[in-house]
């Protein structure tokens, strides 16, 4: 057997900032007991950080406080001090790799009958690691028989660990009928998202894409796409959307923090192109990240 060993093969560097102390790779945290483990309080966010790049950081920051609030917990780092703490852990990296930021808050506690949280209890911690952005080739969509929860069911306005177990199992399924994503629909039928990222489709040069209704996450990405097509004189136009209208689309893309905007090549049965639009909207954010460093 070959003693090397590919760079994709090997163990990415990891980092992680807790309870005041930098630490190198994933430390052990949560107990058996913790509120979060049993309960599933979690809540984070995700930046990204590419060729000396970290777009749109203070947002994410400022983000993770919000979930943390709205499931009920305590932000006690403040969005400022996140921030610091991220610019400082990757200078620990090479950037040959593009790293992950992800923010964390938990509830190592619980209140009344240890149901909800006990904010009280409330830890926070930063992962840094390095993870490759996908190649944007594209990827293909089906419509997944699951659906998003509505506000009354679940905390959609943060993001939290605990409402990604439907995304998870959406994409499994997705996989299982020879696809690599799907389209999730909300309580009503309409599209919302994928599996993990907001979803846009092209039709005679206007770019259409679900209006934000408490139902899935309105996305940093999103905005900022948004944002730059309409600085750029496109029409965007935020709405209820079905799935027949994805279907007759001239092109599909889709938006997240994790590789940023990629295509759509395949929806059901009909193949794609990455098109015009798409690499308008990818050069513009890529634009956009440069100048913002």
């Amino acid at each position: 057997m070959s003693s090397h060993v590919s760079r994709s093969s090997q163990t990415l560097r990891t980092r992680t900032f807790v309870d005041g102390v930098w630490h190198e790779g994933s430390p052990a945290l949560i107990g058996p007991k913790s509120h979060a483990m049993w309960l599933g309080s979690t809540v984070f966010d995700g930046a990204r950080w590419f060729d000396g790049m970290a777009p749109d950081l203070a947002l994410h920051c400022a983000r993770v406080n919000r979930s943390a609030e709205a499931l009920g917990l305590a932000a006690t780092m403040p969005a400022e001090e996140i921030e610091r703490l991220t610019r400082e852990g990757l200078t620990g990296f090479s950037g040959e790799t593009a790293v992950y930021i992800r923010p964390m808050y938990w509830a190592e506690g619980g209140g009344y009958m240890g149901v909800p949280a006990d904010p009280e209890t409330t830890r926070f911690c930063l992962c840094l690691y390095e993870t490759p952005m996908i190649e944007p080739a594209g990827f293909s969509v089906t419509v997944s028989p699951f659906r998003r929860p509505t506000p009354e069911t679940m905390p959609t306005l943060a993001k939290a660990g605990c409402l990604y177990p439907n995304n998870g199992r959406a994409i499994m399924e997705a996989k299982e009928r020879g696809f690599e994503n799907a389209l999730v629909l909300d309580m009503l039928g309409n599209v919302a998202e994928t599996g993990t990222s907001n979803i846009f489709f092209v039709r005679d040069g206007v770019v259409f894409t679900p209006v934000p209704n408490g139902c899935f996450l309105n996305g940093i990405t999103r905005q900022r796409v948004i944002a730059l097509l309409r600085e750029a004189g496109r029409e965007v136009v935020e709405k209820s959307l079905t799935v027949a209208e994805f279907m007759a689309a001239d092109e599909i893309f889709s938006t997240g923090n994790h590789s940023k905007v990629v295509p759509v090549n395949r929806i059901e049965g009909r193949e794609l192109q990455p098109g015009p639009v798409y690499r308008e909207a990818r050069e513009a954010y890529m634009a956009f990240a440069r100048n913002a460093g």
